[in-house]
């Protein structure tokens, strides 16, 4: 699955798609639609850093073809200790990628990466607590479910319990290749 995908910089040919995050209900799906917000701002940081920067980056997701897939994430989070000793990663796939094993394939890769060309110590995933799907992909990477934040997130007109995972640089079973 590794060769028919890749994690790469966002290009100036991908800004449709960074718009289609903030103006299509169904491209984030249930769990990660947070409501309209401005089309622009996606475009703004793009132009600003290429959504490369050091407290958070992201990144496309893109299969062998180079389509778009989807977008992978990561933001340094303060836990204590140095920065970039904790990230807390992300992913969102377009729903016509969705159930194939991307997903979790792309979430393989982040981890790699960071673990490869950080210090980090830990990373950290949260998901909606109805998101089973994204639970199983993180516990099949090895991150372990640590707890259950209740009424966390405001979505859809309701407050929502979300679940955090977490996984330490010493129980990574995945190659750092």
């Amino acid at each position: 699955m590794d060769d028919l995908l890749a994690l790469r910089p966002f290009l100036e040919t991908d800004l449709p798609f960074l718009a289609r995050l903030d103006t299509d209900p169904d491209a984030l799906g249930p769990y990660e639609w947070a409501g309209f917000t401005d089309s622009r701002a996606r475009r703004r940081r793009w132009e600003n850093d290429g959504y490369v920067g050091t407290q958070s980056t992201a990144l496309a997701v893109v299969g062998a073809d180079e389509t778009v897939l989807g977008i992978a994430s990561w933001e340094a989070k303060p836990r204590g200790g140095p920065i970039g000793g904790c990230y807390e990663i992300g992913l969102a796939l377009l729903p016509e990628h969705r159930g194939r094993g991307y997903g979790t394939a792309a979430q393989t890769m982040l981890v790699q990466h960071l673990l490869r060309f950080t210090a980090a110590h830990r990373l950290e995933a949260q998901t909606d607590a109805e998101n089973i799907a994204e639970q199983t992909a993180l516990e099949r990477i090895g991150f372990r479910r640590e707890g259950l934040l209740r009424g966390v997130r405001f979505r859809h007109g309701v407050w929502r319990d979300m679940v955090i995972y977490g996984l330490l640089r010493d129980e990574v079973t995945v190659p750092l290749e």
